[in-house]
């Protein structure tokens, strides 16, 4: 007996020893048990993992181990605090590999993907686990819990409903057999994506092939080219090179071999992805059916605001059916322009339209990008946004350099409310690199909860792709650029704000179709001269933004406000039309999608681009059946803003009572009783299309 238990200390102390020695698996020793980016290496991952996924199981076991009769806090409880050394090494590895990833990260990522997949079916599909929780369920009424306590018992008896809890022993081993396979395509999806994104460069030698670019973009080129390696000047599918290139390039063959390459990304070739969306949206439809659903937006929608696929349908029609006019008058309107000033074409192409939409821009408003960039210059920006959350909601930032980031470009900053406590940890991570997925997304390295009385306060992150630096200039954003700090910074605030007990209730852990309202409202701040005033200021002269040129900016902010809008509805739509399938269609992945947008069009469609195979959104990113959010949320937040604008866009009441309504709840009362609570009223598709002038104010 005295040997064996010499050997279980000595095992213990091995396992110990390699807990030790992995930064993932021990407590941090940094300010607020912030990660160790500066010790954490890809050696650590899959150790962590595997060492994530057996306390996690054990902590099941023990739920169902348990004796006693199940009650909320020896289950429902129990089974939200489960998991949390897996959570947390989740949480950074998956964010690292959107925002740093290498070979070995992505070789790792298909490791763990059956990994992850196994353990969550070894949770949804427990049946003893199941029945403990619907033995709760069952008597809830007698429970005299509080609104967030009878939120999370629904949630969680309608999860375990919704992941297959209730299939026969089969079934159960077909769904696990489906999402396995839907995990590994989706990462392959991804993957795929970012590969033939850093596949392509334009590399231009010539200069006389650069006529029409500014100054700033010759820069950016310049830079690229020397990041590179090479002669010349470079551009490639990064949106800041991209656009800009699209924007004022006179050069309409290298636009079109540009907007091709773009727009054709993951179509044939090394990286295709034209079977991979067909494989993810069967498997989806195979995952629904098995679950009783009969397609995938049935299933998704049953626990949004939206609440079913009717109700999307009709959402996008009831905004399509104006805005098409609308945008086709705008659209003509371009070429109309464009032909008064040479061009000859009898139709305009997708690869002249942001050409000739800026010039038509700068004609009727006198304002374009090169113009306002050195307004905006990012050093500037960073500020005025803290100072914003300072005016609304009392939030200081302070950055930290003791604090690592995940990248050397990453900065941190310690979060504080007007008492002095530490509200979070925020990470910010600007400039595009080929390690870096394409556009801009706000994660959490971890999030808001109270466990055994401890409050953990969240680590959130931004992470966006602007303009860089030049070796003579500094980072200098466009105006959209601008708008899109905002829009993420508002996803931020949502995350920062979190005051619950339970993880999965907290921040941005709310519907899909209510996330984007903190996001999109602070938008409307970049269109504000009160705002602008305080910090736009000229990177060279110091001159504050003329107000003249910010009267241009108020003017032009509804220019191509229905190309736009339809542009958006196009992705909507292009979701539902997938997700709403019952069966493969016989047409290939590009037929299908001209299909579904034929009648959406207002600009010529190029037939080999295809939307859908770089669509990361929908097939890996977690809009699936979900994109039209997008425009629900605008609609909630042009309804909402109105009231700052009645009250004062600082107004600290309105603040307060969106913070207290909206920010700080999570998911703890249902999405459209928050909004009630904040607002007085539900909101009108109307608002939206009054605020973008499509339609007249009644």
């Amino acid at each position: 007996m005295k040997r064996l238990a010499v050997v279980a200390c000595v095992m213990l102390a091995v396992m110990s020893s390699c807990k030790m020695e992995n930064p993932l698996l021990t407590e941090s020793p940094l300010p607020y048990g912030a990660p160790q980016f500066d010790k954490i290496e890809n050696k650590h991952y899959l150790p962590a993992f595997e060492q994530g996924i057996k306390e996690a199981k054990a902590e099941i076991d023990a739920i169902v181990a348990n004796q006693d009769e199940p009650t909320f806090e020896n289950t429902i409880v129990a089974l939200e605090e489960s998991g949390r050394t897996l959570n947390n090494v989740a949480s950074i590895f998956y964010n690292i590999l959107e925002a740093d990833t290498n070979d070995e990260l992505q070789k790792i990522a298909e490791t763990i993907s059956p990994m992850m997949t196994e353990f969550s079916m070894y949770v949804s599909l427990n049946e003893p686990l199941f029945q403990k929780v619907k033995a709760v369920y069952e008597k809830r009424a007698e429970l005299n819990l509080e609104p967030d306590q009878a939120k999370l018992l629904e949630d969680s008896f309608k999860s375990f409903a919704k992941n297959g809890a209730n299939l026969s022993p089969e079934d159960k081993e077909k769904y696990s057999k489906i999402e396995e396979e839907l995990s590994l395509v989706q990462l392959t999806f991804g993957n795929n994506v970012l590969a033939a994104t850093n596949a392509y460069t334009l590399n231009i030698t010539d200069e006389a092939q650069l006529e029409g670019l500014p100054d700033f973009v010759r820069e950016q080129g310049k830079a690229s080219a020397a990041e590179k390696g090479v002669e010349g000047w470079v551009y490639d599918l990064s949106y800041p090179s991209y656009s800009a290139f699209m924007q004022y390039s006179t050069n309409r063959e290298l636009r079109k071999q540009l907007y091709m390459a773009y727009n054709s990304k993951a179509v044939g070739g090394e990286f295709d992805n034209l079977e991979n969306a067909r494989k993810i949206v069967d498997l989806r439809i195979q995952s629904a059916n098995i679950l009783g659903y009969k397609t995938y937006a049935d299933y998704a929608l049953e626990d949004r605001m939206a609440k079913n696929t009717e109700t999307v349908n009709n959402f996008l029609a009831e905004l399509l059916e104006p805005s098409i006019p609308a945008a086709k008058a705008e659209v003509e309107a371009i070429y109309e322009y464009a032909k008064e000033n040479g061009f000859d074409d009898s139709e305009l192409r997708p690869w002249d339209f942001s050409y000739w939409s800026e010039k038509y821009k700068d004609a009727k408003y006198s304002i374009n990008d090169e113009l306002l960039k050195p307004y905006f210059q990012l050093e500037n920006c960073i500020p005025a946004v803290f100072d914003l959350a300072n005016k609304l909601y009392g939030l200081n930032f302070i950055e930290r350099s003791d604090i690592p980031g995940y990248n050397k470009e990453v900065k941190v900053y310690d979060v504080t409310d007007e008492t002095g406590r530490h509200m979070a940890l925020f990470y910010a991570d600007f400039f595009p690199r080929a390690s870096k997925r394409g556009g801009a997304w706000m994660t959490e390295f971890r999030g808001q909860s109270i466990v055994d009385g401890t409050e953990y306060r969240p680590f959130i992150s931004i992470v966006t792709n602007f303009t860089k630096p030049t070796a003579t200039e500094p980072s200098l954003l466009t105006h959209y650029e601008l708008t899109t700090f905002l829009h993420e910074f508002g996803h931020a605030i949502h995350g920062m704000l979190a005051e619950g007990r339970y993880g999965s209730q907290t921040g941005t852990s709310v519907a899909r179709d209510f996330v984007e309202l903190p996001s999109q409202i602070m938008e409307n701040w970049g269109y504000e001269p009160e705002y602008l005033n305080t910090f736009a200021k000229h990177y060279q002269t110091g001159e504050t933004i003329p107000a003249e040129l910010i009267d241009k900016i108020v003017e032009s902010k509804n220019y191509l406000a229905a190309y736009s809008q339809v542009r958006q509805l196009q992705f909507g739509i292009l979701d539902m039309a997938w997700h709403t399938l019952t069966a493969l269609p016989e047409q290939g992945t590009i037929e299908f999608e001209k299909a579904a947008l034929e009648n959406s069009c207002v600009i010529y469609s190029v037939p080999e681009c295809c939307i859908s195979t770089a669509f990361n959104h929908i097939f890996t990113g977690g809009y699936s059946a979900g994109y039209y959010s997008y425009k629900w949320a605008e609609v909630l937040e042009a309804d909402a803003f109105s009231l700052f604008k009645e009250k004062g866009i600082f107004n600290r009441e309105v603040s307060g009572s969106f913070r207290e309504n909206i920010l700080s709840k999570g998911s703890t009362q249902d999405e459209a009783e928050l909004y009630r609570n904040f607002r007085g009223h539900d909101p009108q598709p109307q608002a939206l299309l009054e605020k973008l002038g499509i339609v007249s104010k009644k």
